[in-house]
């Protein structure tokens, strides 16, 4: 998706086990051979809404640690976005698998779902900007990545999870990971420091590492 030399790139490279950990895990396996047992499915689908809303949070978080008003509005558009188009398409693709939002917005978290939603909110308030969108990248960039993998791997007809895959290989969802890479580029720029590249990239890893941990939560059923 960029050059091999970016910033975003060689934070990858710094965990290529992990990345890989995350973005071929049997969870994303099963969903592109359409194998995934639907209770598993259906159990992440939930457990994504609550992380949506504390993805809001997070962004909201980077309108406050912004220092020049094209990066707080970069993170309001995004806040805007999640809250008045993303959540309730995703309130409506749940609907199709049998979750209600009451339902969904009922539930406990899974400690998976908390251990991941506040790491990343941990980071920003204890960090800078740059530190939350490092935090924030292996979620919105590797949902790309593995939509555009499973989208071309084979052919979807019949798979009952063709909907969420092309949703993440889509056009739109593109822009979105490009724009989220784009905007981790120019913080890198002025923020991203040498000094600071291994501070960094630890919090690559662990965010990463509980992506992978959010997807055994949903195979296993974890509470």
């Amino acid at each position: 998706m960029t050059a091999g030399n970016s910033y975003f790139e060689r934070l990858k490279a710094t965990c290529a086990g992990d990345w890989r950990a995350y973005t071929e895990h049997p969870f994303v396996q099963a969903l592109g051979r359409g194998d995934l047992p639907e209770a598993a499915f259906r159990h992440y689908l939930a457990q994504d809404y609550l992380f949506l809303i504390h993805f809001a949070r997070a962004y909201a978080l980077a309108v406050y640690k912004s220092e020049t008003l094209a990066d707080m509005r970069a993170a309001a558009d995004i806040v805007k976005g999640l809250l008045d188009v993303e959540m309730s398409l995703h309130v409506k693709f749940c609907a199709g698998w049998g979750l209600s939002e009451a339902e969904m917005e009922a539930l406990p978290e899974a400690r998976a779902t908390m251990a991941y939603t506040r790491f990343v909110l941990d980071c920003g308030m204890a960090g800078d900007i740059l530190d939350l969108y490092v935090a924030l990248a292996p979620c919105v960039v590797g949902y790309g990545e593995i939509g555009s993998a499973l989208a071309a791997a084979g052919d979807l007809t019949g798979n009952p999870y063709a909907a969420w895959i092309e949703m993440y290989a889509g056009p739109e969802y593109a822009d979105v990971a490009e724009g989220a890479i784009a905007q981790l580029e120019r913080l890198a720029e002025s923020r991203g420091t040498e000094q600071r590249f291994a501070a960094l990239a630890r919090t690559f890893r662990q965010a990463t590492r509980l992506e992978a941990a959010f997807w055994d939560m949903g195979l296993e059923l974890q509470d």
